[in-house]
């Protein structure tokens, strides 16, 4: 056995603890956005540590987007999104740092939606209710009463993309999807604006909402995946054409 794997592993400091600790009593307790997990002093004395150690645990849970403070009257710790949401909050946010530092690029991001979204398209074929399928069609008929307006195409589009991972009902790939909207999409957007054809995107929007209705997966896997293709195709003509 080498030294390494004798090592033991490094012990979590009281602060990070605490964290997990919080962090279980809003999961056990049921606790959901909004809802007050009490005050400062209260978690302090509740959990046996100091007020320094709470707050660097509070801080360790606002930093992953779990929880938010507030003072005054009526103040006090609150839950800011899910485990799930925090995550998806997260991802957005560290993607963005990669995108201003030029350390990821479009084609690599439509990469990782195609191997997300293509198969999620296809669980929400097979587990869409009637509801579902209801809220997917006023999307489209969102865009059919203005199908010249550009901006309501950009909101579908984003609330189509995050309706399909909803009903897909894995809510940690959710929780992922959710970058797309937040981050990804209105810079891809303004990306490819000169290029993109605007009744392209709803009828590929249109194929895949219809897929999702026949409770199809493969037709709405192929209705996805030709979507993000066509947006990677974009990206590339468009960067052909800025340094031609």
């Amino acid at each position: 056995m080498s030294a390494a794997a004798e090592e033991p592993a490094p012990r979590r400091g009281a602060s990070e603890e605490v964290a997990e600790q919080i962090r279980l009593h809003i999961q056990t307790s049921g606790l959901g956005p909004g809802d007050r997990v009490g005050r400062e002093e209260d978690l302090a004395r509740r959990f046996g540590v100091s007020r320094p150690t709470l707050r660097e645990a509070l801080r360790l849970l606002s930093s992953a987007h779990l929880i938010r403070a507030t003072k005054g009257r009526g103040g006090g710790i609150f839950v800011d999104a899910t485990p799930e949401e925090g995550i998806g909050l997260s991802v957005s946010a560290a993607v963005a740092g990669m995108l201003e530092a030029h350390r990821i690029d479009f084609d690599e991001l439509i990469e990782t939606r195609i191997l997300l979204e293509v198969p999620l398209a296809g669980l929400a074929a097979q587990r869409a209710g009637d509801d579902d399928v209801a809220a997917l069609a006023a999307l489209i008929d969102a865009v059919d009463a203005d199908p010249e307006n550009s901006a309501v195409i950009e909101e579908v589009d984003g609330r189509l993309h995050r309706l399909v991972a909803e009903i897909a009902g894995n809510r940690l790939a959710a929780a992922f999807t959710a970058w797309v909207v937040d981050v990804v999409q209105p810079r891809l957007r303004a990306f490819i604006a000169p290029a993109v054809v605007e009744p392209v995107i709803a009828d590929q929007h249109r194929d895949l909402v219809q897929a999702i209705r026949r409770g199809d997966p493969v037709a709405a896997e192929r209705a996805m995946r030709e979507h993000l293709v066509y947006l990677r195709d974009l990206v590339s003509a468009v960067s052909e054409a800025s340094d031609s």
